[in-house]
C-alpha cells in the first residue's frame, strides 16, 4: 500500500521568501504537498491545527507572534494521539539558526534558502517522518527540544537577586517586595503581578523578568505565567488530560502547558 504524500505549511511574513521556498522545495521535493502558505505565527498555529501538516517551515520572526512561539503553542493545543509535525526553523539571523541547531529541530534554514541546503534539509526530512516514534514519544520529544530552545536566561551570578519591583496599581506607584509575589501573568502590553490579596501591572516583558529571578523560586508554568513555586497547594488533571494549578491565598486555577508539564511528574 502506498504511502500519502508528505505535506507541510510554510510560514513566511514575506510573500517573495515564501514563493521562492516553495518553488524550491518543489524542485527539491515533488512530492511534497504544499498545503498552506501563512504570513503570520497565529495563522500557523490555527491552519496546522486545521490541516494536520507533517511538516512546518517556520520564520522565527513574524509580526503578532514569532515561529518558536508559534510552536509551542500549537505543541500546547495538538490532539493526543496525532503524530506532531516536523520542525523546520527559517531565519536571517545566524544566533537563531545555531540556537535551533543545539536544540535538536529537524534542521533549520537561513535565508536566503539555497537550493543545496534545501537539499540536506529535505533528506534528514524524509528520514525522520520514515522513522517516526509513537504519536506521545514524537510530541515528547518536540517538547524536549522547545524547552532547550527557550530555556530560560541564567541569572548573572554576579548581579544580585530582584527584590523589590516598581509596579503601578490605578495611579499610584508601589516599592513591592518579590517575597510577596505569588506569581506574574503576561496580558496584553502589561505584566500582571499578584500577590494574596492585590494585583499591580508592570511593563518588564516577562522573558526580560525571568532573567531576574531565581528559577529555584519561580517556576514557569506556560508561556505567560510564572509561579512561586513554594505557593503551589495542588495541581489536578482535568477529564481532557490538561493540569492545572492553585496557589495558596489564590481563588483561581492556573494553566500548566504541555511544555512544563514535566514539572509535575507525578501527575
Amino acid at each position: 500500500m502506498n504511502q500519502p504524500a508528505p505535506r507541510a505549511l510554510i510560514a513566511e511574513d514575506e510573500p517573495l521568501l515564501a514563493a521562492a521556498l516553495q518553488q524550491e522545495l518543489l524542485r527539491a521535493w515533488p512530492a511534497l504537498q504544499i498545503v498552506a502558505s501563512v504570513g503570520d505565527g497565529l495563522s500557523a498555529v490555527q491552519q496546522a491545527l486545521a490541516l494536520r501538516p507533517d511538516v512546518l517551515f517556520l520564520d522565527i520572526r513574524m509580526p503578532g507572534q514569532n515561529g518558536l512561539d508559534a510552536a509551542v503553542e500549537l505543541a500546547d493545543a495538538w490532539p493526543s494521539g496525532q503524530p506532531f509535525p516536523a520542525l523546520v526553523f527559517v531565519t536571517a539571523y545566524d544566533q537563531y539558526a545555531v540556537q535551533a541547531f543545539e536544540a535538536q529541530a529537524v534542521d533549520y534554514l537561513l535565508k536566503p534558502v539555497q537550493a543545496a541546503r534545501l537539499q540536506k534539509t529535505v533528506h534528514k526530512l524524509q528520514q525522520a517522518l520514515a522513522s517516526r516514534a509513537s504519536p506521545a514519544m514524537d510530541l515528547a520529544a518536540t517538547m524536549a527540544q522547545l524547552r532547550h530552545l527557550l530555556a530560560t536566561p541564567q541569572p548573572n551570578p554576579a548581579a544580585a537577586p530582584l527584590t523589590l519591583i516598581q509596579a503601578s496599581s490605578g495611579n499610584q506607584i508601589h516599592m513591592l517586595p518579590v517575597a510577596d509575589v505569588l506569581y506574574f501573568e503576561a496580558a496584553d502590553k502589561y505584566l500582571r503581578v499578584l500577590t494574596a490579596s492585590r494585583e499591580f501591572l508592570i511593563r518588564t516583558p516577562l522573558k526580560e523578568l525571568l532573567a531576574q529571578l531565581d528559577p529555584q523560586v519561580f517556576w514557569q508554568i506556560h508561556r505567560g505565567i510564572v509561579v512561586r513555586a513554594s505557593a503551589i497547594t495542588t495541581v489536578t488533571r482535568d477529564e481532557a488530560g490538561k493540569l492545572h494549578l492553585q496557589l495558596a491565598g489564590r481563588a483561581e486555577k492556573l494553566p500548566v502547558s504541555r511544555l512544563y508539564a514535566h514539572l509535575f511528574k507525578a501527575m
